[in-house]
């Protein structure tokens, strides 16, 4: 029991801390989420500034097929969101906070925007 209460303790004042003073930028933050949200970064399938690439080319049936995911960089914040809660064929669930998402598209949208708040 007394560690239930000493890791409370501790989360309880290391989000306050965070709240106050930040030891990493929003920059700094999200490129750590871009190259490695949840253990497979996003830039591996949508490229090194969210641009999209090709991942594969298969053949299926005979038909040439390939595995290309889309550009994120050109998307609205309200598409972004979207496409981020939306279960997408081939792309893990991260499970992001509403800030951390908020973090992704400031990062992905560096000249064209004013930053989300």
């Amino acid at each position: 029991m007394k560690w239930f209460t000493v890791i409370g303790l501790f989360l309880t004042l290391s989000s306050s801390v965070y709240s106050e003073v930040s030891f990493i930028t929003d920059a700094e933050y999200a490129s750590q989420l871009y190259h490695n949200p949840r253990g497979i970064g996003c830039y591996k399938c949508h490229g090194e500034k969210g641009e999209g690439k090709l991942i594969a080319t298969y053949k299926d049936k005979g038909e040439q097929l390939s595995f290309s995911p889309p550009a994120i960089n050109t998307l609205t914040y309200e598409a972004f969101v979207a496409a981020m809660m939306a279960r997408q064929k081939g792309m893990p669930r991260y499970y992001l906070t509403p800030k951390e998402v908020k973090v992704l598209y400031n990062y992905l949208h560096p000249v064209e925007r004013e930053d989300v708040k």
